[in-house]
């Protein structure tokens, strides 16, 4: 069995490193007290098992998370799962302290906690369009923070810089730009947003706006992530059919997203990140090989239409995105909430191609949406051979 490229790279990259610690402050996930406990360690420990630091972390949140009652009992599993995955992330970064990662597990499970259970308190997104909530908790540099920690960002990839520029330079003079992207992991957002800041355009990753489907914006864990983000809230077609009671109420609010998104471009400067596959890329579970899912061409139509309708000057680009391993999907896809959440430490990677030419006119429309998967694709496998070269330059130092 052949692993993906990027697990042969993120486990030749783990087992080069090690890391050790004496001393840790864990914070309380659900109140203000701190506790010390001191660990002593006098010879390194693999890097592929978790650091007792980092496992004092987990261990005191799971236990928290447990005992306080405040956690409902069917959310406990997978709560602490994304705990113990985190930890062993944050302990394969080299430069991340157990208290950094205990701040983040804290700061995450209240907001969790606070906006995401099902009930009153619940955080309701506008049916259309969602602005991120800056104020007075910054939600978009908290979720930049958090997994900012489970990047290997000095073997992480920038490509296409020149296509950025020119892409940010179209929206600085109030035209459009649309990124037709593969979609790997529910940290995309993070991973686009910090590797554009290696490039210089912090405010224009802040200002992206980001095509979003239902789960992100129901599910407990992923609703405090998605409030720093400016979103249109669709209904994909993988999920639209799921409840035929349902359907016609979707497809209505279907229809008001693409309404906001019209009202959006003819504005004029806006940056569009959209998925056109309507999910993420999935492993082939039997070669282990994640390949670029295929780009729906009525979904990349839309865009095109949308684009033209407004009226403003709009220009598509195909963005590669490289993150699977940071959170791998499950190899299925699931139609409910609350799926098990893994967290890697791992470089990751961007690139963007050049301005798509616009081929294929009414009558040959597949031509531009199959333009747009081939770029995509020979984008996502140069990514992947830049950064294993970067990781084996590394291993070498």
């Amino acid at each position: 069995m052949r692993i993906s490229p990027i697990a042969a790279i993120s486990l030749a990259m783990l087992a080069s490193r090690t890391t050790a610690f004496t001393q840790t402050t864990i914070p309380k996930v659900f109140g203000s007290t701190q506790f010390t406990t001191s660990l002593n360690m006098s010879t390194e420990t693999p890097i592929l098992t978790i650091t007792p630091p980092f496992a004092a972390v987990r261990d005191t949140v799971i236990t928290q998370l447990t005992t306080s009652g405040k956690v409902p009992p069917q959310m406990i599993p997978s709560l602490s799962h994304f705990v113990s995955e985190y930890a062993m992330a944050c302990s394969e970064n080299g430069s991340v302290t157990p208290e950094t990662c205990a701040e983040n597990i804290a700061t995450c499970t209240r907001v969790a906690l606070e906006n995401g259970l099902p009930g009153p308190t619940q955080y309701k997104f506008e049916n259309s369009a969602h602005q991120a909530i800056r104020k007075p908790f910054d939600y978009y540099q908290f979720g930049v923070d958090f997994f900012r920690p489970a990047m290997d960002l000095e073997n992480s990839v920038v490509l296409g810089t020149e296509n950025f520029e020119e892409a940010f330079e179209f929206m600085k003079k109030g035209e459009n730009v649309v990124f037709l992207a593969n979609h790997q992991s529910e940290a995309d957002p993070q991973v686009f947003s910090i590797l554009l800041e290696k490039i210089g355009r912090r405010r224009e990753a802040e200002e992206l706006v980001y095509v979003a489907g239902h789960k992100v914006t129901t599910d407990p864990l992923a609703i405090p992530f998605s409030m720093g983000r400016n979103l249109l809230c669709i209904h994909s077609k993988k999920h639209i059919n799921v409840d035929p009671t349902t359907k016609e109420s979707k497809t209505q609010q279907n229809v008001a997203t693409m309404n906001q998104m019209l009202k959006m471009m003819r504005g004029g400067g806006v940056g569009i990140w959209v998925a056109p596959s309507g999910g993420r890329d999935r492993r082939d579970v039997d070669t282990c090989e994640v390949p670029v899912a295929p780009f729906d061409q009525k979904t990349i139509d839309m865009f095109r239409l949308m684009g033209s309708k407004s009226k403003t000057p709009t220009h598509f680009y195909s963005l590669a995105m490289v993150s699977y391993e940071l959170c791998p999907p499950p190899d299925t896809v699931e139609a409910g909430v609350g799926e098990q959440r893994n967290i890697r430490y791992t470089p990751i990677g961007i690139a963007c191609g050049e301005e798509l030419p616009n081929v294929g006119g009414k009558e040959s429309r597949h031509l531009f949406a199959q333009s747009a998967m081939e770029i995509c694709e020979e984008k996502y496998f140069e990514t992947m051979k830049e950064i294993e070269v970067l990781v084996k330059n590394s291993e070498k130092q």
